[in-house]
């Protein structure tokens, strides 16, 4: 008992004065806690390789062999470091704080620290600190915030009063050059998440960093901004990410309105502003950022600005509009109480007023002013407001043309990507599909659709279809812009016919066959937050993993989409969205996430495969960090996988995705070369003087090599200038009956049963694993195939066998009958046969018929038989029968064929072969052609293979006195 006491005390010294020491996320084996690489920390605590928020308590874990210490109560509590807040974990020993207890025989019950009286359950028991809300009321209640930045904010004024407090010398706020930028900011929390947006005027650049601070001005949390910006900011020119995993405690400074931002620019510069709560963004479909106009009192003005959330409906008889104001710097310095203000929505080309409504501001404020008006508008003028045609004022009454914000009405501020999983309605096992769209700055909508399975349906519509009343109504026909299994494009006009119910979540992507009977793929656009991964150019299809190769599937599987991307500091951000998980994965509640790359060049090299994440539920967000600068390539060419499976290992989903990565991120070399594979395939070579690789099954293979296929055993492939062929391996025709052939698993074709007879006349089978080698594929003993010679495939007309006593292997070529007829008049009945075969002659009967007999039986052979050859001076040949005496002939070699460049001479019953030689002008003359491109097709084969090998031995004998001889022989 002592020593487990004195043993306690130690460990509880680790954890309090050494805590991060046993500390560990509880991500993917991929992620890394290297900080310094991440510029955002985020205020939490890690402690037993679990995440902890900030505020919560728990029991200590310390793994085996001690487990939970329900002694040791351990606090994520905030530590403030200069100006920033930073969390930090406090455990302490609890057992001294347990109460005295007035039994004799005291119990310890599992899960306490204290000892307790029997049937007594009012102990003291420490338990981690409930939520005060649940994430869907916090969630509920955290959706409508917004703010206003601009010069006359009050931390910025703030800041200028301490200054003057302390005697410090105070700049004129002229001088600060973001005290006339206006911004306008929108905050959602979501899962935990608070994603912001923020909308820029035009003189307004893109800030440097943000910062999330409480009343105090202490730094809650802080980000670096990409200067560059992805896709989806690019094209709307806004501001978006997310501040993930926000602690508890600064979730109620939001929702007390106690939570400041601050943008700062690349001076020093920088504005500020608080998140206060506006029920109208609930509803809001645009907004305008208001600046002073021009003409306006620029003394009066300065620092000015405001942000209008206006929505309208088109459901009643006459469109209606309500348009909420936040704004300052419109009030004179005599203005305290009941000011008016005048609203003013207007057509600035065609110079006349749409709506002039006038309210009246209590109690003004040189800080932040709110203000609205509702009113009806025609048609036209609802279509004119969707496609940024107007603008809004806000003027003071007292002097219009003095005080006066004005600003365009665009797109919402929000930054948001609407996604769709199209499914099919009549349950269609192999047809699927995504679609996604948003709005730009211009307020056209561009959209990216992908379909599946559906090649076949052959036409097929696409639309965009409003399912928000009772009867589904086409509002745009995309179908123009489908190319094959893709549609991209952008609606520059898009009215509100359309707009209302893509903002409502009413707005659905249909593709529908249109054959009579066909399928039909359909799925509403929903809202989704963009920051981090929806950053980039479009969704990748998660399509299902068919377990059965080559069947059909028997039941609709699971589709998914995602997005990936990865940030300046080399992290590789992924959202996953899935659909039609069957009830089997459902009540698994546990899928993974699996990142897989391929290094292509290394053949036979392991395929990286490293588990992401495990989830429950459909969707998914996340990150990761510590990938090499291999990996980042791998994914970047294109030649990574995500893939998703259930708890049984089972693989559901799979899709290859590519997306890019900042230069500092890539290695200076890599495993492959795929940009020079992809140029190739693009340009093939001009001549076979240029030698490349093929690409097949995850592996480059070299130029004129031959591999069995890794997908399909039975089939042979080879490589032939930079493409990958694919031959199915024919089985010869067996000498043996049916019941004596066998199949080997090892072997494509069946082979002839060996039976031996014992010294009794019994019989016995021989089976044996042992066998002959050819070009690197094995073969069993008694076996016969084919062989394969690239790059013309398989010859039939040589048939190997692997001999059963002697392991060897003989290729003899088909034996062709001596032609009773001219060889000029002979001809191949088939374009592959081996032997040629004599013209078929007319004959007449005594009848009158005519019948068409071979040449042998039409008359008698005139040839001369072997002996007669010999006797005359032929030559003997083992191919092809004896040559009459002077007869010329190209000689045949079983693993190559004819050799043309070769020709062989029958002299006085002697052979002499001899090679054509090419002069070195005719090497000269094909050198120049091949370099300029000009192949022609009478070019002689043999002298360009010649001429290649003597400028191949000239390049590495040019120093020997070899190379002398070398040419020697060429000329």
């Amino acid at each position: 008992m002592q020593f487990y006491e004195s043993l306690l005390s130690l460990t509880l010294l680790v954890v309090v004065y050494r805590p991060l020491t046993l500390y560990c996320r509880r991500v993917a084996p991929l992620m890394e806690d290297d900080w310094a690489r991440r510029p955002h920390r985020a205020t939490e605590c890690i402690f037993g390789k679990q995440i902890r928020e900030l505020g919560s308590t728990w029991f200590a874990d310390l793994g085996p062999p001690f487990g939970v210490m329900y002694c040791i109560k351990c606090e994520c509590i905030p530590i403030q470091k200069k100006r920033r807040i930073i969390a930090r974990v406090q455990c302490r020993n609890i057992k001294n704080e347990c109460p005295k207890l007035t039994c004799d025989e005291p119990v310890l019950l599992p899960g306490r620290c204290c000892k307790s009286c029997p049937n007594d359950f009012n102990a003291d028991v420490v338990q981690d600190l409930p939520a005060q809300l649940s994430l869907e009321e916090e969630e509920r209640s955290l959706k409508q915030f917004g703010t206003l930045l601009t010069g006359r904010t009050s931390q910025i004024l703030k800041r200028y009063d301490s200054m003057k407090k302390s005697g410090a010398s105070v700049p004129s706020l002229f001088d600060d050059s973001a005290y006339n930028y206006v911004v306008a900011g929108r905050f959602t929390f979501h899962r935990k998440n608070l994603y912001y947006s923020f909308a820029f005027t035009i003189a307004t650049p893109r800030p440097r960093t943000l910062q999330f601070l409480d009343s105090s001005g202490s730094i809650l949390e802080e980000q670096t901004i990409d200067p560059v910006g992805g896709v989806y900011q690019n094209a709307t020119g806004k501001l978006c990410g997310v501040w993930r995993r926000m602690p508890r405690d600064y979730r109620k400074l939001l929702r007390e309105e106690r939570l400041f931002v601050t943008l700062t620019w690349e001076s020093s510069s920088s504005l500020n502003g608080r998140l206060s709560r506006y029920r109208a963004l609930s509803t809001e479909q645009f907004s305008s950022l208001l600046e002073p106009s021009l003409g306006v009192d620029r003394a009066a003005m300065s620092g000015s600005g405001g942000t209008a959330i206006v929505s309208a409906s088109s459901l009643a008889s006459t469109p209606s509009i309500h348009i909420s104001l936040i704004f300052n710097g419109l009030f004179l310095s005599n203005d305290i109480a009941d000011v008016p203000i005048v609203i003013q929505l207007e057509h600035t080309e065609k110079n006349y007023v749409v709506l002039r409504e006038e309210t009246i501001v209590q109690k003004p404020s040189n800080e932040i002013n709110a203000g609205e008006v509702r009113g009806t508008i025609s048609a036209a003028d609802l279509r004119l407001l969707s496609r940024g045609k107007l603008t809004i004022s806000v003027m003071s009454r007292k002097d219009p043309e003095a005080l006066r914000l004005t600003g365009y009405v665009g797109p919402r501020v929000s930054c948001d990507m609407y996604q769709a999983l199209l499914t099919s309605d009549a349950g269609s096992l192999t047809a699927s599909g995504l679609g996604w769209a948003f709005l730009d700055r211009f307020g056209a909508m561009r959209y990216g659709i992908e379909l599946l399975g559906m090649e076949d349906e052959v036409p097929v519509a696409l639309s965009l279809m409003d399912e928000g009343g009772k009867k589904r109504i086409e509002v745009e026909d995309l179908t123009p812009s489908l190319v094959g299994e893709l549609a991209n494009g952008t609606l520059e006009r898009p009215g509100p016919r359309l707009l209302e119910p893509l903002l409502n979540g009413e707005l659905a992507v249909v593709a529908s066959s249109l054959q009579d009977i066909g399928t039909t793929l359909r799925g509403r656009l929903v809202q989704r937050p963009v920051a981090d991964a929806r950053d980039t150019a479009s969704p990748v299809l998660l399509r299902r993993v068919d377990h059965n190769i080559g069947k059909e599937p028997n039941q609709p599987g699971p589709i998914g989409l995602v997005w990936a991307a990865v940030d300046p500091d080399c992290t590789l951000h992924y959202e996953l969205e899935i659909t039609g998980l069957s009830s089997n994965d459902q009540e698994s509640r546990s899928l993974r996430l699996y990142l897989e790359t391929m290094p292509v060049l290394a053949q036979g090299a392991p395929v990286s495969r490293r588990l992401l994440e495990e989830f429950t539920g459909s969707i998914l967000e996340g990150s990761v960090a510590g990938l090499s600068p291999v990996e980042l390539y791998r994914i970047e060419s294109g030649i990574g996988f995500l893939e998703v499976t259930n708890n049984q290992s089972s693989r559901l989903l799979k899709a290859p995705f590519k997306t890019r990565a900042p230069l500092s991120c890539l290695p200076h070399y890599a495993d492959n070369d795929v940009a020079s594979v992809v140029a190739y395939n693009l340009q093939p070579p001009q001549s076979d003087l240029e030698v490349t690789a093929c690409f097949h099954e995850t592996r480059f293979y070299e130029e004129g090599t031959q591999w069995a296929s890794s997908s399909d055993p039975c089939s042979m492939c080879h490589c032939y200038r930079g493409i990958a062929h694919c031959d199915p391996i024919p089985c010869p025709v067996l000498q043996c009956n049916v019941g004596k052939q066998v199949k080997s698993p090892r072997s494509c074709c069946p082979i002839c049963l060996v039976i031996k007879e014992n010294h009794d006349n019994s019989t016995k089978n021989i089976t044996t694993t042992k066998g002959c080698t050819l070009a690197g594929q094995f073969h069993l003993a008694g076996s016969a195939w084919h062989p394969y010679l690239p790059p013309n495939g398989f010859d039939t007309c040589a048939l190997c066998t692997c001999d059963i006593a002697k392991l060897e292997v003989k290729c003899p070529r088909v034996q062709c009958p001596p032609l009773d007829c001219d060889e000029k008049t002979a001809f191949r009945p088939e374009k592959k046969a081996c032997c040629r075969q004599c013209p078929v002659l007319n004959a007449t009967y005594a009848n009158g018929t005519d019948t068409q007999l071979p040449r042998d039986q039409a008359a008698i052979s005139t040839r001369p038989t072997s002996e007669e050859i010999l006797a005359s001076g032929g030559c003997k040949y083992p191919l092809g029968g004896p040559y009459e005496n002077g007869k010329e002939w190209h000689p045949r070699i079983h693993s190559h064929g004819e050799m043309k460049c070769v020709k062989c001479r029958c002299k006085n019953g002697e052979i002499r072969c001899d090679r054509k030689r090419c002069p070195r002008s005719v090497c000269n003359s094909i050198a120049h052609q091949i370099k300029r491109g000009d192949r022609s097709a009478d070019m002689d084969d043999c002298c360009t293979v010649q001429c290649r090998r003597a400028r191949r031995h000239h390049r590495n004998n040019h120093h020997s006195p070899k190379h002398a001889v070398a040419l020697r022989e060429l000329s």
